[in-house]
């Protein structure tokens, strides 16, 4: 059971996320709460993924990721937003967060989204992702550091750090490569080890400075 905190000071968007999650058999919601109460439950409840909104009126979403990630074996966080062009999206996922997800997802797809990221994935609707990369780099540039860095990489680890760029979990990543879970999880280890990075976010986003990736299609969600 994939155990979930939705943490929004609005309640029909606590209350809309959690009837959702909860119909499904796998995923439990065990809180939804605004933000002034969320650092508390986590520490109360432990959960597997926390939904965070990122613009509060009472308590800064950005604070509360960082409170978050202090505590010892931090859950998951992926951040909530009704702005596809949220300026604060690079901000968040340098900070730590799993990936972002809009308030408007399609409600079929938001547990598919929530498992992702309880196995390690990255989620990151295509337009935030655009978003995330052009903050980072200038429209058809290719870093020269990123692609040193990328360089270092082995053939395999290359290939893995492609999916991780896809949004992939490890099985997903497993699977694709006809590898072990154990053995995906050695390979990322690497990855993140030569990309000098701690989150898979940041290895997939020197990917894409590095021009590893296609462009993003317009309705694609990773």
């Amino acid at each position: 059971m994939i155990r979930v905190l939705v943490v929004d000071d609005e309640a029909l968007i606590r209350l809309g996320f959690t009837h959702i999650l909860n119909a499904v058999g796998d995923i439990e919601v065990i809180a939804a709460v605004p933000g002034s109460q969320a650092v508390r439950t986590v520490g109360e409840l432990h959960p597997d993924v926390v939904l965070l909104d990122i613009r509060m009126p009472d308590v800064d979403g950005l604070t509360i990721l960082a409170n978050i990630r202090r505590i010892p074996d931090p859950p998951v966080v992926a951040m909530l937003t009704t702005f596809d062009t949220d300026e604060y999206v690079a901000t968040a996922l340098r900070s730590g967060a799993a990936g972002f997800l809009l308030k408007d997802t399609d409600p079929e797809h938001l547990p598919y989204l929530v498992r992702t990221l309880a196995e390690g994935g990255t989620v990151l609707s295509s337009k935030v992702t655009r978003t995330v990369v052009d903050g980072f780099l200038d429209k058809g540039a290719h870093e020269p550091s990123a692609v040193r860095l990328t360089a270092r990489l082995s053939e395999r680890e290359r290939a893995v750090l492609i999916l991780i760029a896809a949004g992939l979990a490890n099985t997903d990543i497993g699977e694709r490569m006809h590898l072990s879970t154990g053995t995906v999880k050695g390979h990322v280890s690497a990855v993140l080890s030569k990309l000098r990075v701690s989150s898979r976010v940041e290895a997939a986003l020197i990917a894409e400075r590095a021009g590893l990736l296609p462009p993003p299609r317009d309705g694609d969600t990773h």
